[in-house]
């Protein structure tokens, strides 16, 4: 029918991350969920910030309170968010607890998102 958007072929999973693929041992179902729970965890705005944040190295839950200018409560339960997505993880440094990145493609999934969402048309 013209007018209509064709839905695009079904994804192949060739077994490697470098083609596009899935992981190995990964069903296609199983790896969008883990992107979307990914994305979903980034979804709001003062994570996203916290994220940011942490993309210049560790801090502490008070630090980060104050830089983004919000409530140690509310920086905890976004932190907890975070955690639980795998996105961040503590570290102890005395008697505090110091957040950072899991990983350094946590920075460089948000980084890219960033510039993207903040260039001009195509």
């Amino acid at each position: 029918m013209a007018g209509r958007a064709q839905a695009p072929a079904p994804v192949e999973d060739t077994g490697t991350m470098s083609t596009g693929g899935t992981p190995p041992g990964t069903d296609a179902r199983t790896a969008y969920a883990a992107v979307s729970e990914l994305f979903a965890a980034l979804a709001s705005p003062v994570r996203a910030a916290i994220v940011h944040r942490l993309t210049q190295g560790p801090l502490s839950v008070g630090e980060l309170s104050e830089d983004l200018a919000i409530s140690q409560p509310l920086t905890s339960q976004h932190l907890r968010t975070l955690r639980l997505a795998g996105l961040v993880a503590t570290e102890r440094d005395g008697r505090s607890v110091r957040y950072h990145l899991s990983d350094e493609h946590v920075a460089h999934v948000f980084l890219d998102a960033l510039a993207h969402s903040t260039e001009g048309p195509a």
